[in-house]
């Protein structure tokens, strides 16, 4: 499976655009994928809308991609769902209220067709217990209540189909929302398994409020040096958390040896889908081999790692910047890109794969 070269780059475009600035961000979309964005738009103005997949292995940027995208061209007309959050939101709600309990209850006995039932379905969501998995013909109607009140939007899916067997139930899921007229497509995502490693290993948290941050590829204003362990510490931003260092979250440091069975079904899952004919395929390539970056990208596209050094005459932390690099999965030395070139590759697949 060959994921293309993203190329974003645009000839006699100069300006360096800061793409952690909303406005500057806006700017850029419209620089590096205007006309399609205004397809786009007008696409969706007439009330046409379509259902896309996301797959990709874990962390791999699913939920980023498509807020960027709905950024882009407008989120009135589109919505993000993910399953893991709607199963989550639902397990709350019942746990909160047996009022809510009861009418999702009463829903199910009106839209849920599965093997084994309600009451046993529900028990399986209300333990979390994350080895066992909710049936698929549930999930589908808990997605489909989601879809109810929502009004009829695009939709980005996230994280359905999860196992093998339930890739042909994406071919009918359009139906089972009654959403019967609108094309499908899936979006496969290629990220190193590297850039997940050090995503997860460097991964840092506030204690307070919960803010999540990264080591080497997201910093804080603020880093803290400490003398005994000769550690670098990112200090939370949030100025309600006076301060706090980020701590890492027990089991990070191994990377993603806890998950690798998991990365293993992701990458047979988007095999899988590959394979399948008849629905379009939007792929995306979050690394580019770094003999060809300066033909295809602008350097400020490129994700940066941030270096620290003590500086004991100054008493402080300085901070660097240096280009991202990685092995990819080929073992090839490769650059990691930031989220907006591949949603602007994203958007211009997307209009081409419905033929906008």
């Amino acid at each position: 499976m060959d994921f293309p070269i993203l190329k974003t780059k645009v000839e006699g475009l100069d300006r360096k655009f800061n793409l952690s600035d909303p406005k500057e961000r806006e700017e850029y979309f419209e620089a590096k994928a205007g006309p399609e964005i205004k397809r786009m738009k007008e696409h969706l103005d007439k009330g046409k809308t379509f259902i896309a997949y996301f797959l990709g292995k874990k962390n791999s940027g699913k939920g980023t991609y498509s807020k960027l995208f709905m950024e882009a061209v407008g989120k009135e007309k589109v919505a993000h769902i993910s399953i893991g959050d709607v199963v989550r939101k639902i397990n709350e709600e019942i746990l909160e209220s047996e009022e809510k309990k009861q009418e999702l209850i009463k829903f199910l006995e009106k839209n849920y067709r599965g093997y084994i039932s309600i009451d046993e379905a529900l028990k399986i969501l209300l333990s979390r217990d994350t080895r066992t998995l909710l049936p698929t013909e549930f999930i589908l109607a808990l997605v489909k209540k989601e879809t109810m009140d929502m009004g009829k939007k695009s939709l980005f899916i996230d994280g359905f189909p999860r196992g093998l067997d339930q890739i042909s139930y994406s071919l009918f899921f359009r139906d089972l929302i009654n959403y019967r007229e609108d094309p499908d497509v899936f979006v496969l995502i290629d990220v190193p398994e590297a850039v997940i490693d050090e995503r997860i290993k460097y991964r840092r948290v506030c204690p307070k409020c919960k803010t999540p941050r990264n080591l080497k590829l997201f910093t804080t204003q603020k880093v803290d040096y400490d003398g005994t362990t000769k550690e670098f510490h990112l200090i939370c931003d949030n100025p309600e958390c006076d301060g706090a260092r980020m701590v890492a979250k027990e089991g990070d440091e191994l990377g993603i040896e806890p998950i690798r069975e998991r990365l293993e079904l992701d990458e047979k899952l988007i095999k899988r889908a590959f394979s399948l004919h008849g629905i379009p395929k939007v792929l995306l390539r979050n690394s580019i081999p770094e003999n060809v970056a300066k033909e295809y990208v602008d350097d400020y596209e490129i994700t940066p790692e941030y270096v620290y050094e003590w500086d004991a005459i100054a008493d402080e932390v300085k901070v660097s910047e240096k280009p991202w690099t990685i092995k990819d999965d080929n073992n090839e030395t490769a650059y990691s890109l930031l989220a907006p070139p591949v949603t602007v590759s994203l958007i211009k697949q997307l209009v081409n794969a419905l033929d906008i």
